[in-house]
């Protein structure tokens, strides 16, 4: 198990500052034109850190568990990246293409409304997105599952089809159900426990409904960046008919539906450790509810919604301090 935890928290140590270094290169805005800027603009960079959270916390658990390997972890991440990337450029195309990226909206230029890039390459590059995420998800099933655990092969493989037809189906098609107000719900499902149990079972091959506490904690807190995003475009996701959350909520209940997300979280995450171990370690990501609370504040006095920009930034961060020290904490439990 300790040879577990080292490797871990290596990860760990390397992974952290190479997140925050890519989102504050990544978060500054350019005036270039060129074609690698407008691509990686369209990919979204200031949203990977989010994408990692799930697979973060499922590792963590795992290596507190006694199982990590840091092949699995590399591909997990990887898969995650590229599933991440998909949405967003799916993202891009859909809401060009339903009308939700309009003038009045409030959020960062995009790619394919601005004229930057034709709905042609668009479907393009997603098509090359998909075929890189299927490629990265068939390979981790294949370094943790092997050739011989074909059954575990299929549903993982089932459960990769539907990640990569959830990231498509947001905004785009002709029925997305990001215009129908379920965005969050998929977002749960996917960012919290299908990314957190899911990456703690390739580790394991292991299953406790335990894990859906945490696992559900940072789903929430995922539906929280959402819920950021959406209150800030709400007045032109209802001029084209996007209904999410926050439209039909309306401002005062959608600021009040955002602090129940961050406190539910916070207790869920609490509640795991209240039945999961007697140690004080795990209990360090509580360091991270200040951050929360002050997003939290933010959100219910800002009457200016673009204001709310840096705003999903720092939400994003703060769901990823919150995740990194969640897991930091599991592994310590197990340690000190």
């Amino acid at each position: 198990m300790s040879s577990c935890i080292a490797s871990a928290l290596i990860i760990f140590n390397y992974l952290i500052p190479i997140l925050f270094v890519i989102t504050t290169v990544m978060s500054v805005t350019t005036r270039s034109e060129n074609r690698v800027s407008i691509w990686v603009s369209a990919m979204r960079p200031r949203t990977l850190p989010l994408a990692l959270a799930s697979i973060i916390m499922g590792n963590g658990l795992a290596a507190a568990d006694g199982k990590f390997n840091g092949w699995i972890a590399f591909l997990s991440i990887l898969t995650a990246i590229l599933l991440q990337i998909l949405s967003n450029l799916a993202n891009d195309y859909g809401d060009s293409f339903h009308g939700a990226d309009r003038v009045e909206r409030k959020g960062p230029q995009r790619a394919v409304q601005s004229g930057q890039v034709t709905s042609d390459e668009m479907k393009r590059a997603i098509a090359l997105t998909v075929l890189a995420a299927a490629a990265s998800g068939i390979l981790l099933l294949w370094v943790s599952f092997g050739a011989e655990a074909f059954s575990l092969t299929i549903i993982f493989i089932l459960l990769g089809a539907a990640a990569i037809a959830a990231a498509i189906t947001y905004t785009a098609g002709n029925l997305p159900y990001g215009y129908a107000g379920l965005g969050d719900l998929a977002v749960l499902i996917f960012f919290g426990w299908v990314g957190v149990v899911g990456s703690y079972f390739v580790q394991t091959t292991r299953f406790s409904w335990l894990l859906l506490l945490p696992a559900t904690a940072c789903g929430l807190l995922a539906v929280a960046v959402l819920n950021v995003n959406n209150i800030r475009d709400m007045e032109s996701d209802r001029l084209a008919g996007k209904n999410s959350v926050p439209v039909r909520l309306g401002l005062a209940r959608a600021r009040a539906y955002h602090w129940l997300l961050l406190s539910l979280a916070t207790a869920l995450a609490i509640l795991y450790c209240l039945l999961h171990s007697p140690s004080p370690w795990q209990y360090i990501f509580l360091l991270a509810v200040p951050l929360l609370i002050r997003n939290g504040l933010a959100i219910s006095r800002a009457d200016d919604l673009p204001a709310l920009n840096p705003w999903l930034k720092q939400m994003s961060l703060a769901a990823l301090v919150f995740v990194t020290l969640f897991s930091i904490g599991q592994l310590l439990s197990v340690t000190l």
